[in-house]
C-alpha cells in the first residue's frame, strides 16, 4: 500500500512534473509474471526514478546503509525502502549474499520483478563496471528472463557524495529480454555464470552509452582513493 501510495500520490507525481523523466522500451517489461531488472548504477536516485517509469512493482535488494542514513536523505531513503518492502542486506558477509539471492528467488517465485545492481555499489566516476555473477545464478535458477536497463542522468541529479545536484531529465532505457534457457543446469559452472554476466552487462553498456571498465566498481573505488591520496601527499 505504501509503495503505491509513493509512486502514485505523495512522491511520484511530483517527480514526474519536475524531472520529465523520459522512458524508452518500457513495453519490453511483461505486464505479468517474473523479470529480473539489471541495471547500471549511477546515483542513489536510480531506485527513485526506474520503478517511476513501470506501471509494476519493482523490488530491489538495498544495502544496509539506505536504512540507516541521517538527514532528510536518510529519511527519504528509509521511508520509501521500509515502507514499499525494499530488502536490506548487508554486504559484509558471504551468508549475506546468501540471503539476498534466496530472497530474490521467493520474490520471484511469486511472479514479481526484482530489479538488481549487478555492479554491486555506484559508480564512482559515470563508467560501467564489471558486473558480479550473482545475477547469472538467478536468472539460471529462477528461469526468469533478464531485462538489462539503463538509467542516465541521475549522476547529474544526485551526484554520489553531494546531496543535490544539477537539473536534468534522466532517461531509462529498457532493452529487450534475455533468455539464457540454452544454460539450463548449468548454474554451477562458473565460466558460464561469467559468460551470462557480461553479456548482459555488454547489454546494459549499448543502452547507457557508458564506458565499461573490466575490474569491480569496488576495486576501483578503492584504487581510486589510493590515487586521490598518494597525489596529496606529493603535493
Amino acid at each position: 500500500m505504501f509503495y503505491w501510495f509513493l509512486k502514485w500520490i505523495a512522491l511520484g507525481p511530483w517527480l514526474r512534473l519536475v524531472f520529465r523523466p523520459r522512458v524508452y522500451g518500457a513495453e519490453n517489461v511483461p505486464l505479468e509474471g517474473p523479470a529480473i531488472l539489471a541495471s547500471n548504477h549511477l546515483s542513489y536516485a536510480d531506485w527513485l526514478f526506474m520503478p517511476l517509469t513501470l506501471p509494476r512493482r519493482v523490488t530491489f535488494v538495498a544495502k544496509a546503509e539506505y536504512f540507516t542514513g541521517t538527514g532528510l536523505k536518510g529519511w527519504l531513503q528509509r521511508t520509501f525502502f521500509k515502507g514499499s518492502g525494499q530488502v536490506p542486506i548487508d554486504r559484509s558477509g558471504g551468508s549475506a549474499s546468501e540471503g539476498a539471492i534466496i530472497s530474490a528467488k521467493r520474490l520471484l517465485a511469486e511472479g514479481e520483478l526484482f530489479g538488481i545492481y549487478p555492479e554491486g555499489t555506484r559508480s564512482h566516476d559515470g563508467k560501467l563496471y564489471r558486473g558480479k555473477v550473482g545475477v547469472a545464478r538467478l536468472a539460471l535458477e529462477t528461469k526468469a528472463p533478464v531485462i538489462p536497463v539503463a538509467v542516465v542522468g541521475t549522476d547529474v541529479v544526485a551526484p554520489p557524495g553531494k546531496t543535490f545536484g544539477r537539473f536534468t531529465r534522466p532517461v531509462v532505457r529498457f532493452g529487450k529480454p534475455l533468455d539464457f534457457s540454452r544454460y539450463e543446469g548449468m548454474e554451477n559452472d562458473r565460466y558460464i555464470l561469467r559468460s551470462i554476466t557480461d553479456e548482459i552487462m555488454y547489454e546494459i553498456m549499448r543502452l547507457s552509452g557508458q564506458e565499461y571498465v573490466d575490474m569491480y566498481a569496488t576495486r576501483a573505488k578503492e584504487e581510486s582513493k589510493k590515487d586521490r591520496g598518494a597525489g596529496s601527499e606529493a603535493a
